[in-house]
């Protein structure tokens, strides 16, 4: 008798309505440092900074909040970016020599930026090639209704603005030029390419034009003749006016620069010549700047120029007044700077901007000394490379305002002036709640930032180097006594070297209500952290806790553990380490959570886990996990090159040798399977048209109990619920493993009055072992209502309502596989969903998220949000686990960007794009953290197809048929699932999966985007 179970076909329009008010996918803004700049511009008018990527991107900057972001359509790379003062336009120049027109615009979407047109030069047929039409210099007239184009052909050429239409009758050749250079100048040879073009300060219709190989002209466009010739003798890089038009200043190739008087000769001399860093051969001087003072002698600013024997390979800034020099040292290549300053008489630079490979600095040239100018955004989030990441919702304002003094501390204010970059304005209303996102770094630093709004801004950095003994600083050999020369000076934060690689943080835990931090680091060292407002100095606690507890005929082959220094240690105000817990084999930690309210921490590595009451200073629990076949969990992570092609090789196996049992069962059973065939379409045709039949579900394999890395930790939790029977809930500890295992214990923690005279005691309650053996992601317990359990503190300080102790709890097991909810504390199957069976995925990230209306914040569901190793997100209703919408949000050959994810509470999330960007989206259709600014632009002249606008206005309030309010089935309690960050080898074996199992993945997945979101538990 076959057996069919049917489900109603369509959905219910009033659930539909209801996901529409609380799902919505955005990808909403970008945080950090563009990835792999090549230009950047600057409008004077509007007071925007414009950057450029290779990647195609355009990024325009103003005051904190005013963000414009758009792409080209090739990903070509931008070599040049020139504003339309005040317009509120902005042209780029590609790798691919097309010249592309921009313009700031509302547009429903909230699009910042939008295309205009684009242009490409021709070549004069049959005189020059497509190399000699190539763009290599771009002048923008001060009237912006022109612009002017160098060649590497070394001719001119004019186009009208906005149009972008080719002048070509003013066109200007060298064959022009050359009419008016000496004899014994030219030699037979060409001018080489055109390298500047300056327009005259004081004269409109004259400029400058300087050839690469070294000669420079005044040109009068108007009567197209040369006024002044300068004859260079160096190759030529760059050229500045200064702002009376009587001098300029060329910079060469050979580390010196000349400066030039502009008289009634036609042939001029240099009256001075420099070469600053010489007289040994030096680099070239890229770019120079001649800036006027009120108050004495002139800024001059160049890049480069350093001597290529000793410093060839320094990234350096020079501001030279009189006698006055500095040399800023960067840590990364010098790609362009500019200078904000006045257009009266003087030039009175008040701050040099520096675009810089992989940060941006600022320098106030206002005050004495010449400080860096603390950036609001575009700060470098890789200054060491991120290796985890971790975010706090709604963090209580006396946490909030403890850590941003801690950080005021850190950064002693100087009396330098605000950022210069302030055009614009924010219209975004101040963020309702405060969210602070912690990186952990390669350095062993934690770094706190302002995730609140649409600028991620640095407020605290934490360092744990200092408490352990580590190689000599890097720096030393960097920094040099004052007497000596150059006089450099190290600006910027990025910083791409690491004292120890042992000291790289790998989890981050932080109770919001307590202050109590938790890091844990690569050699399994975890620090539980107190926050003080005074500096300190005191010895740190150390304890050790043996997680292979003596279990014979395993032998540790990776690092060895972090000497820590003996002694007081002295730290600032901030968060100051009290107990050191050190992990034995010293394997890194690969989960970590704290509750504060019991003074317990828990952690796992690859060898098990443990539970440490540090209150009391004393280990409480320590279980091993490891398979007695689980040799390379006992290699380390700075060994395992052949252990990780030895597990791909058996991964690879593994799938052919299912492949061929899969192939010798379906012949064997292909009469069967006809029978199945012909029974199936029968019942098709006699079943009722208003029914579907329930997708086949994926076969899984079950997983070997010796796989490599099987007894790593993948997740730690704490939650007050039934475990030992159904009468008396308490605390209790779970724990899941790489191998599908989880261990809960019953924990006895005593009251606060017999704080003194017991101990917290830790009693194994039940063990789970999952039957695909699937890598358990998370787990969570939930209340008698289904609502997950609140934080420590909450209830007891009257911040969320109490959880439903009267109804039966559960526990929410997220394996890689599926999801599972058993009932407590009889531990029975009550709901599941088979993610990979159904979807032909696998979990990667897993949060609970609370999910609010647009239409009132009365109603809210909370969601069980998953990250697959395809990159789409999926929701799921909780506890019944019904999927409620998908979503693609990263790329599945992203590998990186998908271990880096992590979400929030309220249905936001964060992920790496690049190693110095995280891209932040909404799930929400309420909570959108994206650019709302005004822009003042004058725009007098347009082309037909676009209307001018004196207010750009950028927002998206869209949210159009808000249903009726309902009542909120769920209370506000919610609860982020800690899950890892580091990528396995399963990660790997996604990404080499064959093209047959790609192709069918995706076919899968395209045949059930059109079910609806039911499920049938089996």
């Amino acid at each position: 008798m076959m057996k069919f179970r049917f489900r109603r076909q369509g959905n219910d329009p009033q659930r539909e309505k209801i996901k529409q008010d609380l799902f919505a996918f955005n990808k909403t803004v970008e945080h950090g440092f563009p990835n792999q700049p090549s230009a950047v511009a600057y409008d004077p008018k509007l007071q925007l900074m414009a950057i450029g990527t290779k990647s195609g991107a355009v990024k325009v900057y103003g005051a904190p909040g005013v963000e414009f972001t758009s792409f080209h359509k090739e990903p070509a790379t931008v070599m040049q970016l020139h504003f339309l003062h005040g317009q509120g336009r902005l042209v780029s120049l590609l790798d691919d020599n097309i010249l592309h027109l921009w313009e700031i615009n509302p547009r429903q979407g909230g699009s910042n930026l939008e295309e205009l047109c684009s242009f490409t030069l021709p070549g004069r047929p049959g005189l020059e090639s497509t190399s000699a039409t190539r763009v290599t210099v771009i002048l923008l007239k001060r009237t912006c209704d022109q612009l002017c184009l160098g060649t590497e052909g070394g001719g001119v050429h004019f186009l009208d603005l906005p149009d972008l239409t080719l002048l070509d009758s003013q066109s200007l050749f060298p064959d022009e030029i050359l009419r008016s250079v000496p004899e014994d100048y030219k030699f037979g040879k060409s001018l080489g390419p055109v390298e500047s073009l300056q327009e005259h300060p004081q004269c409109a219709g004259k400029m400058l034009i300087g050839y690469s190989r070294g000669l420079v002209v005044l040109w009068d466009h108007a009567t197209r003749k040369v006024e002044n010739v300068f004859l260079g003798i160096q190759q030529l890089e760059s050229l500045c006016w200064e702002r009376s038009g009587r001098t300029l200043v060329s910079s060469h190739s050979d580390g010196g620069y000349m400066v030039w008087p502009v008289g009634s000769f036609c042939t001029q001399q240099p009256t001075a010549s420099s070469i600053p860093y010489g007289p040994f051969p030096c680099k070239a001087i890229n770019k120079i700047l001649w800036r006027t003072t009120e108050a004495g002698p002139p800024l001059v600013l160049f890049s480069g120029g350093m001597p290529r024997a000793s410093y060839g390979d320094r990234h350096c800034v020079t501001v030279l007044q009189d006698k006055t020099q500095v040399t800023l040292d960067f840590t990364s290549r010098v790609i362009d700077f500019f200078t904000v300053h006045c257009v009266d008489e003087f030039d009175d630079p008040s701050a040099l901007v520096v675009l810089l490979e992989e940060e941006l600095v600022a320098i106030d040239l206002q005050t004495p000394g010449w400080p860096a100018i603390p950036s609001p955004y575009l700060a470098p989030l890789h200054s060491s490379a991120i290796t985890c990441s971790y975010h706090v919702s709604n963090v209580p304002v006396k946490l909030w305002e403890r850590v941003v003094a801690a950080g005021r501390r850190q950064n002693t204010p100087s009396p330098c002036m605000k950022w210069p970059v302030d055009g614009g304005k924010d219209l975004a209303p101040e963020p309702k709640h405060n969210g602070l996102l912690l990186t952990g770094h390669e350095d062993g630093t934690v770094r706190f930032w302002d995730a609140s709004g649409v600028s991620l801004k640095p407020l605290y950095k934490l360092s744990t180097a200092n408490i352990f003994q580590t190689d000599c600083d890097h720096g030393d050999s960097l920094t040099q006594p004052e007497e000596e020369w150059p006089p450099f000076r190290k600006v910027g934060c990025f910083d791409p070297y690491s004292d120890d690689p042992r000291l790289g943080i790998q989890k981050i835990c932080l109770c919001k209500y307590s202050g109590k931090l938790v890091v844990a680091g690569t050699a399994g060292q975890v620090l539980v952290m107190d926050l003080s407002e005074d500096e300190s100095d005191h010895m740190i606690n150390i304890a050790t806790v043996d997680l292979l507890q003596d279990r014979e005929g395993f032998t540790w082959k990776g690092h060895d553990r972090l000497t820590p220094n003996t002694g007081p240690v002295s730290f600032p105000a901030g968060f100051q380490p009290v107990l050191l817990v050190q992990c034995v084999p010293p394997a890194a930690v690969t989960a970590v959570t704290l509750h504060a309210e019991w003074s317990l921490i828990a952690f796992g590595t690859s060898h098990g886990f443990g539970l440490f009451d540090y209150q009391r200073r004393s280990p409480v629990l320590a279980r091993c996990t490891l398979h007695p076949n689980d040799s390379l969990a006992m290699e380390g992570p700075l060994s395992r090159v052949k252990s990780l092609k030895k597990s791909l090789r058996q991964s690879f196996r593994r799938i052919r040798k299912s492949r061929v049992s899969g192939k010798k069962r379906m012949i064997a059973s292909s009469p069967t399977s006809k029978v199945q065939e012909a029974n199936a379409q029968l019942a098709e045709q006699a079943g009722p048209h208003d029914v579907e039949v329930t997708p086949v579900q994926r076969r899984i394999e079950p997983r070997s109990a010796d796989d490599s890395l099987s007894g790593v930790v993948r997740c730690l939790c704490f939650a007050d619920t039934y475990l030992r029977d159904a009468g008396h809930h308490g605390p209790t500890m779970w724990a899941g493993t790489n191998s599908g295992s989880v261990y809960a214990y019953a924990l006895e923690v005593p009251s606060q009055e017999k704080f003194s005279e017991q101990s917290v005691e830790a009693v194994l309650g039940k063990e789970i072992q999952l039957m695909h053996r699937a890598p358990v992601v998370a787990i969570a317990v939930l209340d008698g209502r289904g609502n997950p359990l609140p934080e420590p503190y909450e209830v007891s300080r009257d911040l969320a309502k109490a959880p439903d102790m009267q109804g039966s709890h559960s526990v929410l097991i997220a394996s890689e596989e599926q999801f599972k909810v058993f009932t407590l504390p009889k531990v029975s199957a009550k709901t599941k969903f088979k993610l990979t069976a159904h979807e032909g995925c696998r979990v990667r990230k897993v949060a609970l998220a609370s999910f609010v209306s647009v239409s009132t914040e009365e109603y809210c569901e909370n969601g069980l949000v998953c990250l697959t190793n395809l990159g789409d997100i999926h929701v799921f209703s909780v506890p019944l686990l019904r999927p409620q919408v998908r979503y693609d949000c990263i790329r599945k050959e992203d590998i990186s960007g998908i271990a880096s994810c992590v979400f929030t509470k309220t249905g936001q999330g964060f992920y790496l794009i690049s190693p110095s960007e995280f891209a932040r989206f909404s799930l929400s259709a309420r909570v959108i953290t994206e650019p709302r600014c005004t822009v003042e632009v004058e725009r007098v002249r347009d082309t037909p197809a676009l209307s001018a606008h004196n207010s750009v206005v950028l927002s998206d309030e869209g949210q159009a048929g808000r249903s009726p309010g309902l009542d909120s089935p769920n209370s506000s309690g919610d609860v982020t699932l800690d899950t890892t960050g580091d990528i396995t080898v399963e990660d790997v074996k996604d990404f080499l999966m064959s093209v047959d199992e790609a192709e069918n993945n995706l076919r899968n997945i395209s045949e059930e985007d059109g079910r609806s979101p039911g499920i049938l538990i089996s």
